[in-house]
């Protein structure tokens, strides 16, 4: 599918299923003149090809489909508007936004059952034979997973755009994302992994640009094989590859999050760039008995046809073309239901997820579902296949819910702490399967999670109409910016209360870039269009929260109980004949649970009871979380003989020195914070 180059002459491959004809339309260098338009003369089933000799690497090419114009038969071809190559892995030119991209004439009272006649060639990117060096030497993804894993969210322009430590040529590009300050503010926090927001090509919506914004987030993907190019530096394809290079040098695994249900053209009102005009009626899930209009399970306008073969295997040729020969370790799929419907709905075992699953080469990558979309039964949180880890969604919403002081919040915590069996136990699962997180690109950034109860997005020139309204969050007593002392020092407690709840609990810790260092979007929780001040990092905050988010990173790779994979109930250890976890009060009596207003509690864990290999029998770990507004003291265990309780985070002491607890019998824990201590030998100096 796509072009084949064979140094002599170049062969063309598309899907359409119910085209009369494809031809192929050649251009001139600078891309502005059509120079030649060829039938493509053969087909086989479905697929239209045809061999052109002479062709040279870089020739800019696209595609013309004639067919039925039936929109309410769910047709849509209109040989007047170029198409790009759904497998180019490069574009000449940018999407402009231009009514000649339309199949109708959107002045037309009949709107999408009209025809537009005009040529959109001058305002629609070039499909370009990709020369063979682009993917050399060879790129493969690291192996494994690390045993302490923190997963970085990031944006590929935004975490560099500001950032004072990155060459001014480089920021905002794929070159500037691996530069050595980057890396080395990773290795600093404990990242393993970067997960980039989608950098798949993808244009800028024609509703945005009329308001004089962009599409900042990406979330909109057109070309599935080609690097978005507004992320190009001076190496320009090159730099995309030599990113992922410097970063598995460096230890560092890329994800990237892939969008697959959906695509740039919208619903029936949107621009013909590819998909509808190529086959409409095939490459889409159009409604039963109404073909006008499209099943809009993404809630985008459109949804792909994913239980059609040929557009499975459209994106499955994807994904491995990422994987083979641009080295990418792993896939976070936006809005994964979608990708798991069959015709009756959700199917954990349904064509596509099976197909991934069965793969030789993507079974053996990095596979996370955000297991949502809104389409009907789309919550699905805990019902992917084994191999797939999940966002976890409730685990943001509990923790913010108890920090916040909501009753109840401390029952639904305590699941959370430990990996949320009551979703992810089952069928062979581990803690790994729950991806949790306080923020995402998608909300608050954490700094804004304790300074704003309301969402502030009058910058997306919506009425504020946009975003999450449920935040759950806590201005801590003044909306916005304050130089109150008090308040600040309180935001600034709650913000690393909240990361040692995530950093301390079983599952992957998602971080969002920007939130180790206070980052702030003033309140916008759908920065989806700021490619501004408001969706770039910014830079300048305290290093003093970095730095705990590194000691939180540390005390977390150093001790294998508190990320165990394994899921803790209370199972007795044939080792010492304790329980695996153990619910405290402070007291060191039981905990009452039934009290909706819980807010203090401790657990104690250890290595679990099925837990087969040797493991350090002072491998201890006591968790204790004050959520009351006075201090207290938590009674400890009796240490084994030879070890003493020594403390290594408290959340009101960030930069306070590891030390074993003065009285080894009850530890002091103050007002509104975290603790945590280990069994360690005595007498360690640290």
């Amino acid at each position: 599918m796509g072009v084949t180059h064979d140094g002599e002459g170049a062969n063309f491959a598309v899907y359409s299923e119910h085209a009369t004809q494809v031809s192929l339309c050649l251009f001139s260098p600078d891309g502005q003149q059509e120079v030649a338009r060829l039938p493509l003369p053969e087909r086989t089933g479905p697929i239209w090809h045809g061999y052109v000799a002479g062709l040279p690497y870089g020739t800019l090419y696209g595609y013309r489909v004639d067919g039925p114009y039936q929109p309410e038969r769910g047709h849509r071809f209109n040989a007047n508007k170029l198409l790009i190559d759904p497998y180019a892995r490069e574009f000449h030119g940018r999407f402009a936004h231009a009514s000649e991209t339309y199949g109708f004439d959107r002045m037309d009272p009949s709107v999408d059952l009209s025809f537009d006649a005009r040529d959109s060639a001058p305002f629609v990117p070039k499909s370009v034979i990709s020369r063979p060096d682009l993917f050399e030497p060879a790129l493969s993804p690291l192996a494994g997973v690390p045993a302490s894993e923190l997963i970085y969210e990031a944006h590929a322009k935004g975490l560099t755009m500001l950032h004072p430590d990155v060459a001014e040529h480089l920021r905002g590009t794929y070159e500037g994302l691996a530069s050595d300050s980057v890396i080395e503010h990773l290795h600093r926090i404990g990242a393993t992994t970067i997960e980039l927001l989608p950098v798949q090509a993808f244009p800028d919506d024609g509703f945005l640009i009329e308001k004089g914004l962009r599409n900042y987030w990406g979330y909109n993907t057109i070309g599935f094989f080609a690097p978005e190019p507004r992320y190009f530096g001076p190496a320009g394809f090159a730099g995309f590859r030599a990113m992922v290079q410097r970063f598995h040098d460096a230890g560092i695994r890329v994800l990237m999050d892939v969008v697959y249900n959906h695509t740039a053209e919208g619903d029936q009102t949107g621009p013909t760039l590819a998909f509808r005009g190529l086959d409409n009626a095939s490459y889409y899930r159009l409604i039963d008995g109404q073909k006008r209009y499209y099943v809009n399970d993404a809630g985008t306008g459109n949804t792909l046809n994913m239980t059609n073969p040929h557009v499975l295997r459209m994106v499955l040729d994807s994904l491995r073309f990422w994987v083979t020969q641009m080295g990418i370790d792993g896939f976070r799929f936006d809005l994964a239901t979608t990708l798991g419907r069959e015709s009756y709905g959700f199917d954990p075992h349904g064509g596509f997820l099976d197909a991934l699953r069965q793969d030789p080469i993507l079974s053996q990558v990095r596979l996370i579902a955000e297991p949502w979309d809104l389409g009907p039964g789309g919550y699905q949180l805990g019902n992917f296949p084994y191999e797939f880890s999940e966002w976890n969604d409730g685990f943001r919403d509990t923790a913010r819910r108890f920090w916040k002081g909501d009753d109840h919040a401390t029952q639904e915590l305590g699941g959370k702490l430990l990996g949320s069996a009551d979703k992810f136990d089952c069928n062979g699962r581990r803690t790994w399967a729950s991806i949790n997180f306080l923020t995402s690109h998608d909300g608050f950034t954490l700094a804004d999670v304790t300074a704003y109860n309301e969402k502030h997005n009058a910058a997306n020139l919506e009425d504020n109409r946009d975003g999450h309204s449920g935040n759950y969050s806590d201005n801590c007593g003044v909306e916005g910016a304050t130089d109150d002392p008090v308040i600040l020092a309180k935001r600034a407690l709650r913000a690393r209360n909240l990361l040692a709840t995530m950093f301390l609990s079983q599952g992957t810790p998602m971080l969002l870039a920007g939130d180790e260092v206070g980052n702030s979007q003033g309140g916008n929780n759908n920065a989806y269009c700021q490619d501004s001040d408001i969706g770039w990092i910014d830079w300048s905050g305290d290093d003093a929260l970095t730095a705990f988010v590194a000691r939180l990173s540390a005390f977390r790779r150093d001790h294998a109980t508190v990320r165990q994979s394994r899921f803790l109930h209370g199972r007795q250890r044939e080792a010492d004949g304790m329980p695996d976890v153990i619910w405290r009060d402070f007291a060191g009596q039981p905990l009452e649970w039934r009290d909706p207003a819980l807010a203090r509690f401790c657990l104690v864990k250890r290595p679990s009871a099925e837990t087969t290999v040797n493991e350090s029998e002072t491998d201890v770990v006591l968790i204790a979380f004050n959520r009351a507004d006075r201090p207290a003291r938590v009674s400890l265990p009796p240490a084994p003989e030879g070890t003493v309780w020594t403390r290594h985070i408290d959340t009101t002491a960030p930069d306070a020195l590891v030390a074993e607890e003065p009285d080894q019998r009850s530890a002091p824990i103050p007002a509104a914070s975290v603790i945590a201590l280990s069994l360690e030998p005595s007498r360690t100096e640290t």
